[in-house]
């Protein structure tokens, strides 16, 4: 297993995030990807390579170029405002308002954002640059011939949509991912996201196309974030009509219905004709994240990365969410374990 990471997701070090009404401490921050990669250290994972500096060719595939403009200059911009605190959206488009890209950086925020929790700092583009690197090292390296790579993303990305960020994501690390194996030659690539949270990012770049497979299991978004996006009967359109499967499940979720919903996603994803799966890694469904309704253990995970490598596919994973808990680093080598064994 090839474990690629980079010390530059540190330059995103957020101090403010909208979370109950109040400015918290964000739940996504530099000791997620410390705690994981100490966890994986410990468990013997030896082959840690930091990525090439890639440009954004194969970014601009998955995102629109003046959205990827914007994040280039969002930060600049903000503090030439006069503006103290961290960027943060205060004013959306909506249903039946123009959509139309304002000169204001606050309104600039609003019209590229898709949740408004997330703050945009001082390094947050270039830790996400990096994120991206880290994703698409690794699937050069599945394109190289190996089996199964990790990519350590953070921020992770698969909330990132077309020409939208939140979620803490800003550049959608799995996508990309998909996009450089498809310009290695493979025909289609499969992203499955085992977030609890719906990857409505991912989705909007790939929900119209024939070439990426896309299944994502999910809290149900009645009632969890992003709640717009992640119900059944979004299947696709147009030549990706059918290549959309959401699998969205209830409070209290625990591994028999999980699991079941896996097995479906996993035969589906081969039945699709997929050369290889990004794994799009969250393990906020474990039972004691602090955002999250699932109730998977950590012995759970284990058994995920057994049932997924039973595909009998290259794997690359990507990291996603996973909060607040030191066992998320348990359970990210579980799963790598679990995909090798």
């Amino acid at each position: 297993m090839r474990i690629i990471y980079s010390e530059d997701h540190k330059l995103r070090d957020a101090k403010t995030e909208l979370h109950g009404g109040l400015l918290v401490t964000p739940f996504e921050g530099p000791f997620r990807a410390e705690w994981i990669l100490a966890a994986l250290q410990e468990r013997g994972f030896a082959d840690i390579v930091a990525p090439k500096s890639y440009g954004l060719e194969t970014a601009l595939k998955v995102h629109d170029a003046g959205y990827l403009d914007f994040l280039s200059k969002a930060w600049r911009l903000w503090k030439a405002s006069g503006a103290e605190g961290e960027a943060i959206a205060t004013s959306l488009p909506v249903r039946r308002s123009t959509l139309r890209v304002p000169n204001d950086i606050d309104g600039m925020l609003g019209y590229y954002a898709n949740a408004t929790e997330t703050s945009i700092t001082d390094g947050t583009y270039e830790a996400a640059l990096a994120a991206m690197r880290c994703a698409l090292e690794g699937a050069d390296w599945l394109a190289a011939g190996n089996r199964f790579a990790f990519a350590l993303c953070r921020p992770p990305g698969h909330h990132a949509g077309i020409d939208l960020f939140g979620g803490y994501c800003f550049i959608n690390n799995a996508a990309a991912a998909a996009e450089r194996l498809l310009e290695h030659g493979a025909k289609k690539v499969a992203i499955l996201d085992v977030d609890f949270h719906h990857g409505n990012g991912t989705q909007d770049i790939t929900y119209q196309r024939g070439d990426i497979f896309f299944a994502s299991l999910h809290g149900e978004p009645a009632d969890a974030f992003p709640y717009f996006w992640g119900y059944a009967d979004e299947t696709g359109s147009g030549p990706g009509e059918g290549c959309n499967a959401n699998y969205p499940l209830p409070r209290g979720t625990a591994w028999p219905a999980w699991s079941a919903a896996l097995a479906d996603a996993l035969a589906r994803i081969k039945a699709s004709g997929a050369e290889a799966i990004v794994l799009s890694l969250g393990v906020d469904t474990f039972e004691r994240d602090p955002i999250s309704f699932f109730k998977l253990t950590s012995e759970d995970f284990g058994r995920m990365g057994t049932m997924i490598a039973g595909a009998g596919l290259p794997v690359l994973t990507c990291m996603e969410g996973g909060y607040g808990v030191p066992e998320i680093g348990l359970n990210v080598a579980n799963v790598l374990t679990g995909l090798e064994s």
